[in-house]
């Protein structure tokens, strides 16, 4: 069996989870809307990750919606004990698969109780806010009128940390001001990486950064330049992205998503591979290249 201690483990507000976790958005239907094409195969993923050491999974209700955490909760409840569950609010989906903003205080109300509903839980350990005031990306603005609503939740007992996601610097320092943020969920990869200065402020103060998209946004030219050291490597693009990442920063959390037990531990074996000083400089340079662009 994979397993994964050798990626190290990370203080996650009062949990310690492994810097290499799942993210089950991929288990849902094409687009991220309905249910997946096989049931059986979403549920053995979750299992197999489980089993092979994974104790951070990433989710939301909006995924689906309603269908990633109903499958969490048939596969892995009842649930280990040092299994954390972080999910996010502040979006809905629409029938026409649109993804909008719902972060009215009423909305975000409904969005924790449908998520602890649906997962079996009685308080979800972390919930991101997902700012939407931008769908695309980060756009300024004050998360305060967000956050608010949450902190009461957590107040009442039902949500035990909170996170951010698709936010600015500044919104992270008004979030700090406003609660204890345990995690930082934005973009980042090789070649997008205008986090890099918000990722090392957060480690100084040991906040988790969770990027998602971790191959998103390469051209064919930088797709070549990584294909080319992970054949030398004897790896995969995506375990040297994977790779990394995990080297970048030791605050980094990592949730790659897949629907295939296969590619589920090709994942998780990114935790072994080992990145030269050369290799580190030589992939930092594809993300010099690509800004030059």
């Amino acid at each position: 069996m994979i397993t994964i201690d050798k990626a190290g483990a990370f203080k996650f507000g009062d949990f310690t989870v492994k810097r290499l976790g799942y993210g089950a958005m991929q288990l849902a239907g094409p687009g991220v809307f309905g249910p997946p094409k096989d049931r059986e195969s979403a549920l053995a993923v979750l299992r197999a990750a489980v089993e092979a050491g994974v104790n951070h999974i990433d989710t939301s209700d909006f995924y689906g919606p309603h269908i990633t955490n109903r499958l969490i909760r048939q596969a892995l409840h009842p649930y280990q004990d040092d299994l954390v569950i972080v999910t996010k609010i502040g979006a809905k989906r629409g029938e026409d698969k649109s993804w909008t903003i719902a972060s009215s205080p009423e909305e975000l109300t409904n969005a924790v109780h449908d998520n602890l509903r649906n997962l079996g839980l009685d308080v979800i350990d972390v919930v991101n806010l997902r700012v939407m005031f931008d769908v695309h990306g980060p756009a300024e603005g004050s998360i305060e009128p967000l956050l608010t609503p949450l902190v009461e939740l957590q107040q009442q007992g039902l949500v035990r940390h909170i996170g951010l996601s698709n936010v600015t610097p500044a919104q992270v320092a008004e979030g700090r001001g406003i609660a204890e943020i345990v995690c930082v969920q934005n973009m980042y990869n090789l070649a997008h990486r205008q986090d890099d200065a918000l990722i090392d402020s957060l480690a100084k103060d040991g906040i988790a950064y969770v990027p998602f998209f971790p191959l998103g946004g390469f051209s064919p030219l930088q797709s070549s330049a990584l294909s080319d050291v992970a054949k030398r490597l004897e790896a995969t693009p995506m375990q040297v992205a994977l790779a990394w990442l995990l080297r970048r920063a030791p605050n980094i959390l990592l949730i790659p998503g897949t629907s295939s037990v296969a590619h589920l531990h090709e994942n998780l074996a990114a935790a072994d591979l080992v990145l030269s000083d050369d290799v580190m400089s030589e992939l930092n340079d594809v993300a010099a290249t690509n800004a030059a662009h």
